[in-house]
């Protein structure tokens, strides 16, 4: 199996629009950071992690010819709004794209992509079809065996996924126990920490995030969704053994 980050950095990318984030801006590309997405491929399928507004380009500099699943974990615009660039996937591959998301995510997307859906759908329009999944519950796509699995993104519950040994979690800022159970000891543990600090309402800083891969001790963790404050080559040598920061186009073999 093998893991393609397509994007690691926040809701609004690093650097922000119009250049106005607060820190420096570096020349390092690592800390040119996407919206957070990614590219979970097997010798029988291609999975997509969330689909947001850079997808786009993300296709293009990762050179994704194949969506057989897409895994949303929640409606944020972020974690959404490269969903109509799906229509030439649809186009290629002659069917419609199935999608796995937790219920009021998939109500939020019928709203705001509306033309998609219903008798009066845009002809045209990108095709998907919702399967079914409840949290804590696997169920197997091809060979990927998938669990999605519930965190709190400040009061919101969202979904992780767990593929295999790989767990994927962003826009955290709390883990039940029941969840860190679920996904004790994995190999690969993908979790979002937005900055050095100071504390966030609804996302884990690095000091709290490296508190919660104590607890699921994993093999190794890879962190994202980090700010423009967080600069790979300066920070990353402060992490502890195992952990490092991922950065757009990093590809990993599981």
């Amino acid at each position: 199996m093998k893991l393609t980050f397509l994007g690691t950095g926040t809701s609004m990318g690093v650097p922000v629009a119009g250049g106005f984030s607060f820190d420096k801006e570096s020349s390092d590309p690592r800390d040119f950071r996407y919206r957070v997405s990614a590219w979970v491929q097997t010798e029988q399928t291609s999975v997509l992690i969330d689909i947001g507004p850079e997808f786009r380009f993300q296709t293009l500099r990762s050179g994704i010819k194949q969506i057989d699943l897409v895994l949303v974990t929640h409606e944020h615009t972020d974690h959404i709004g490269g969903l109509d660039d799906l229509r030439p996937f649809n186009y290629a591959q002659r069917s419609s794209i199935p999608v796995i998301t937790l219920p009021r995510c998939k109500e939020a997307i019928y709203k705001r992509f509306y033309y998609m859906f219903g008798p009066n759908k845009t002809p045209g329009s990108v095709d998907v079809e919702f399967l079914n999944a409840k949290e804590f519950q696997p169920f197997v796509f091809k060979d990927l065996r998938i669990t999605p699995f519930p965190v709190l993104h400040g009061n919101m519950p969202i979904w992780g996924f767990k593929i295999n040994d790989l767990v994927y979690i962003t826009d955290a800022s709390a883990i039940s126990e029941k969840t860190i159970e679920l996904i004790k000891n994995c190999k690969i543990l993908v979790m979002s920490a937005l900055r050095l600090g100071p504390k966030h309402p609804t996302h884990f800083t690095i000091p709290e995030a490296l508190e919660i891969v104590e607890k699921i001790s994993p093999d190794k963790t890879y962190f994202i969704h980090m700010n423009s404050q967080v600069k790979h080559a300066e920070h990353e040598h402060h992490l502890p053994e195992n952990v490092f920061f991922a950065h757009d186009c990093l590809v990993l073999e599981l």
